[in-house]
């Protein structure tokens, strides 16, 4: 048996005993990340390695699939899958962690909202602007394994256009700009 029929069978295994956090159908080679709702092609013929690991906190087993491209994800309970985020729009990103999924988008996401429309009066904390670049490298992340996201990142420009006045206060400016016709985020601390 070839390495590309183990990685399936041990994703198989995987995503079996994880439903609730990734779904794998075999037949189109797609994962489904649960907590995005986001497919995830996989292309098989480029797999070069997987591994399974056991979390050292938490003792549980996740995987993680090599491909030939340099790329890499990981099938990790509660995250679902899990990447590399990519530091090319946002820059050196303080406190960025070395595995992001777009679960925790989603929660930074919530909790830049929530800074946003629930206290419009207050000026966000500094940590909102870090929240802010964490999740465009995520989002970034997150395209260069194969995730489309482009719904996600004009989310995210609505609220930072929504914000605007807010992050100006944080001597922040927020602009964006597309490149190869995706939407691209672009935050200068003045």
């Amino acid at each position: 048996m070839d390495i590309i029929e183990q990685a399936r069978i041990k994703v198989r295994e995987w995503t079996d005993a994880h439903k609730q956090c990734v779904l794998y159908d075999d037949a189109s080679a797609v994962l489904l990340d649960v907590a995005s709702g986001k497919n995830l092609p996989l292309p098989w013929p480029t797999v070069v390695a997987f591994e399974e690991k056991v979390h050292p906190e938490t003792n549980d087993i996740y995987l993680v699939v090599f491909f030939e491209n340099g790329n890499q994800i990981a099938l990790v309970e509660p995250g679902g899958v899990a990447f590399t985020p990519s530091t090319a729009n946002s820059g050196p990103v303080e406190n960025l962690p070395p595995a992001v999924c777009l679960r925790d988008f989603l929660t930074l996401k919530q909790r830049f909202d929530h800074y946003l429309y629930d206290h419009p009066n207050d000026p966000p904390p500094r940590e909102t602007l870090d929240m802010l670049m964490i999740g465009i490298a995520t989002l970034d992340g997150a395209r260069a394994i194969g995730f489309e996201v482009g719904d996600l990142e004009k989310e995210l420009e609505k609220s930072l256009e929504a914000s605007a006045g807010s992050l100006a206060g944080s001597s922040a400016s927020v602009t964006t700009r597309t490149k190869r016709n995706a939407p691209r985020l672009l935050i200068s601390l003045h």
